[in-house]
């Protein structure tokens, strides 16, 4: 015999962040941001991440950073201590529209992601020289 089981929607503020579909540790990366004079530099620690694990997609506003590490012990590896944990990494930022999305750029090197979000003309400061009559 079938019985039905009600189905609510949570209320929009108790939905903060995607929920986990997969039994994996996820991390959320320090990140710091850094706003220059023609772009936002973007840092995130994202040790034992290979360049081509990683995934940058900007749409819509919203900056998302996904990285997967594999493990890279071989299976029967017996650790005295193991504090390094192994999975995926994730972040996501709300952008102001005043970031050019074809101009941005990553770099990976040492553990650390670089992002480069190169501003729109339109925002970017610019000095105005004072004539004299």
């Amino acid at each position: 015999m079938a019985t039905e089981t009600p189905i609510s929607k949570r209320p929009e503020e108790a939905i903060t962040k995607a929920e986990r579909t997969r039994n994996r540790p996820h991390f959320s990366p320090n990140v710091d941001i850094v706003e220059l004079p023609g772009e936002l530099l973007v840092l995130a620690d994202m040790p034992g991440l290979r360049p081509e694990d990683v995934d940058i997609h900007f749409e819509n506003g919203t900056l998302s950073i996904h990285g997967k590490v594999a493990d890279r012990q071989p299976d029967g590896t017996n650790y005295l201590l193991r504090e390094y944990d192994v999975g995926d990494f994730h972040r996501s930022f709300e952008v102001s529209e005043a970031v050019s999305a074809e101009g941005i750029s990553a770099d990976y090197a040492n553990g650390v992601l670089t992002l480069h979000l190169p501003k729109t003309e339109a925002v970017k400061a610019r000095k105005i020289a004072v004539k004299a009559k």
